[in-house]
């Protein structure tokens, strides 16, 4: 066999996964059903409006608080989860205590929990009359109906993103990579710091965008606890919807395809730094 009858045959094995053109072309199929074309029609249906009108209504005041309110929490929220959600998925992985697989269960409790439910239940537990919000009250904190309950119900559902991204990866790294830093002299958190973080870097960052991706577009565990007041708590999704159901449907598109875009735009930049990271420790080649 020359060389030439040779490299035919290597691309045209078949492939290891069998019907990969038939799976390619029905993901690409699926795809284009439920996210091109919708976001075309976004486009297409923003476009008609004129650049006029377009910016008219995305630097509306009201728009552009709600947009700082929906944005701003999701950051603050994605924020504080990876802190804690980073912790927690070390003390799962970790150590062994008595509850640890009713902990490991409860993690995945915003999932399968209906939003709309875990808005109640937070609106029940914070509101100055509730369980946590009556000790709260007289030391002057207010968490729901202000901003700082939209970020509580954000941290509620985006917790089980960070925990759940981070806890495969720290499973996979062996103690003997802590304990030969502690041999080297390294104390605890250089151990952390220069050794253990560098490798969960992207997934940490992975974490963190699911986490900041669920809370632009989060609804229904908000504006029970938000207040929705104009100016001061509503987020842009309940906007969105405020504009449909006064039959503003340029205004709604206009609002919504101001979002895409914003979200697009973070989350390439938060992917971007994921593959920086990994190309500079080396993990993931």
């Amino acid at each position: 066999m020359n060389e030439i009858s040779r490299t035919r045959w290597r691309f045209k094995r078949p492939s290891v996964i069998p019907g990969f053109g038939m799976a390619l072309g029905l993901a690409l199929t699926w795809l284009t059903l439920l996210v091109l074309i919708p976001l075309s029609g976004l486009a297409w249906r923003s476009s008609a409006l004129g650049w006029d009108k377009f910016w008219s209504i995305a630097l509306d005041p009201r728009t552009l608080n709600a947009l700082r309110i929906s944005f701003g929490g999701a950051f603050i929220a994605a924020c504080f989860n990876v802190v804690f959600g980073v912790m927690l998925a070390w003390v799962l992985v970790r150590y062994r205590f008595f509850g640890k697989r009713i902990i490991d269960a409860m993690v995945d409790l915003p999932f399968a929990l209906p939003t709309a439910v875990a808005g109640i239940a937070l609106t029940t537990l914070y509101a100055p009359n509730g369980w946590v919000g009556q000790f709260l009250t007289p030391l002057g904190i207010k968490i729901a109906f202000t901003p700082a309950g939209i970020v509580v119900a954000l941290i509620f559902v985006g917790l089980p993103f960070v925990v759940r991204t981070v806890q495969p990866v720290m499973e996979e790294i062996d103690r003997e990579i802590e304990e030969a830093s502690a041999t080297l002299g390294a104390n605890r958190f250089q151990t952390i710091s220069r050794v253990l973080l560098p490798g969960l870097a992207p997934a940490v960052l992975t974490g963190f965008a699911l986490a900041f991706a669920r809370g632009v577009g989060e609804y229904g565990s908000v504006i029970f606890i938000a207040g929705n007041l104009p100016y001061v708590s509503e987020i842009a999704p309940l906007l969105i919807v405020i504009r449909l159901e006064e039959f503003n449907y340029p205004a709604a598109t206009a609002i919504a395809a101001v979002m895409l875009v914003l979200s697009f735009t973070m989350l390439l930049v938060i992917n971007l730094i994921q593959a920086w990271s990994r190309r500079r420790y080396g993990y993931g080649t």
